[in-house]
């Protein structure tokens, strides 16, 4: 057996996986994000490692003798994050996540201090990724600074508690502005300009070596097996690729999480940082991809129910009943609750609906929610075809996937068909586990393969046609509003 752990924004989830390829059982515990000021997100590390220990627990007690038979252990999680330790490698505050947007200001200075940032880690600086929160905390926070050891991204924390050694891998490391992407290793130059030296972040392995085993004592507390294996793992983009067998150029997924991601495999490194998209490495050697990011997907979802007491499935299934008029004239929704990525890398972007009116319900308005993080979703999917990326499939993954009609929405918007694959939610810790297995010398064929049964949902030519009206307005209203909004931080 081959145990995946994905440490996600929300929530962390297990999964055990057997060496048939079939899922034998998965398990999860919640996670909160404490916000305590405007655009700040963050989680005490401590926090996931307690999820990791309940999680695990639950999945040994409903399948014990799998449990026991765990071979190797793969790793996936959030990216971007800064865990800061201290000499004793203890956190010195709270990790700072990837939706945090403090470090705008900061961002602009790095810029300037790196000339060559873009040419070399391949994206623009943007205040989620980790460098620009260094150099936040060298201004603000300047004790805890001068106390900094190390800097671990989110998963890599939990290889710290369960082996005792600082690594990371290439696909996380890609996302931090310190890599030189192509070459997949520290650049010296980037690190400089953050103040850092390359004694401050961990050596760089491949996702799918084994780096370590479990400690002995952190083994008895689990239940583990002896000498289990621990690979080095992934970010989560890269895990949600292994996870659907997308490891060939054009091959992607786009996964409706906390956030929304649409990334494709490319052969090379191939960066566009003007278009706001991300180059990062894939988990596995000679692998890459392009991915474009809006900072709120699913979790505009949970905040249109929230805001409207409703249940998500009980909200969902209104939205189904309304009539294509209805849809056609909803309000429309821009979603950068957070700020937002690609295309715009605009921190000030703000919610926005335009277009209420006395008739406009709760149905109405989560209609245009799931709209409008769609067109957001549609934006990122024309910047990567702007630089010549041509997508060959696309399936769907996360929480979002449930929603049949969400789906069918999107593949509408796109003009594409999209996938829908099972074990939509787990895809990523399907992923890492994955890698635990190919690090305990699996073979690759027999590993990663794409799911054997998928939904395939296939746009509809005239509700192509009416949603590209709509996101043209869509468009148009974003470009009207984009100059108010810095002034309103």
């Amino acid at each position: 057996m081959f145990l995946g752990i994905d440490l996600g924004t929300t929530e962390l989830k297990v999964l055990l996986l057997s060496t048939d390829g079939s899922i034998v059982g998965t398990a999860r515990h919640p996670l909160e994000i404490s916000r305590p000021r405007h655009r700040w997100s963050e989680q005490d590390p401590d926090d996931w490692w307690q999820a990791t220990r309940i999680a695990l627990s639950t999945l040994r007690n409903n399948h014990p003798d799998a449990f026991a038979s765990i071979q190797a252990i793969g790793l996936s999680g959030q990216m971007h994050g800064a865990v800061l330790l201290g000499a004793n490698d203890q956190p010195l505050r709270p990790a700072i996540l990837w939706n945090d947007m403090r470090s705008a200001s900061e961002c602009a200075e790095l810029e300037a201090r790196a000339p060559r940032l873009r040419e070399i880690a391949g994206n623009c600086a943007m205040p989620g990724l980790t460098a620009p929160k260094l150099l936040w905390l060298a201004r603000h926070e300047p004790e805890c600074f001068r106390k900094l050891s190390c800097v671990l991204l989110p998963k890599d924390y939990i290889r710290l508690r369960l082996t005792g050694d600082k690594l990371t891998d290439a696909s996380d490391a890609s996302g931090t502005l310190w890599l030189d992407v192509e070459r997949r290793q520290w650049s010296d130059e980037l690190l400089h300009a953050c103040d850092i030296t390359q004694t401050q972040v961990p050596p760089i392995l491949e996702g799918c070596q084994a780096c370590g085993g479990v400690l002995s004592s952190v083994a008895s507390e689990l239940g583990l097996p002896p000498n289990v294996l621990v690979a080095t793992g992934g970010g989560d983009t890269a895990t949600s690729a292994l996870g659907v067998g997308a490891t060939e150029p054009g091959e992607g997924f786009l996964s409706l999480g906390t956030s929304g991601v649409l990334s494709v495999v490319t052969e090379r490194f191939r960066p566009s940082p003007e278009l706001g998209l991300h180059a990062l490495c894939h988990a596995i050697p000679d692998r890459w991809h392009r991915t474009s990011v809006v900072l709120s997907a699913a979790s505009c979802i949970r905040w249109i129910c929230k805001l409207t007491s409703a249940d998500e499935l009980c909200l969902l299934a209104e939205v189904e009943t309304l009539c294509a008029n209805a849809r056609a004239k909803a309000p429309l929704f821009l979603p950068y609750l957070s700020g937002e990525r690609t295309p715009h890398n605009d921190p000030y972007a703000q919610g926005v609906f335009l277009g209420l009116c006395d008739s406009t319900d709760r149905a109405t308005l989560a209609y245009s929610v799931l709209e409008g993080v769609t067109f957001a979703l549609t934006d990122g999917l024309d910047a990567l075809r702007a630089d010549g990326t041509r997508e060959t499939s696309i399936s769907l993954i996360g929480g979002g996937a449930r929603s049949t009609f969400w789906t069918q929405l999107i593949a509408d918007a796109f003009g594409v068909p999209i996938r829908r694959v099972p074990d939509a939610q787990c895809i990523a810790a399907l992923g890492a586990a994955r890698l635990g297995w190919l690090a305990a010398d699996g073979d690759f064929s027999v590993v990663v393969s794409p799911p054997t049964a998928s939904q395939e949902f296939v746009p509809d030519v005239e509700r192509h046609s009416i949603l590209s009206d709509r996101l043209a307005s869509f468009r148009t209203l974003y470009q009207q509003l984009q100059p108010v909004f810095s002034t309103r931080t």
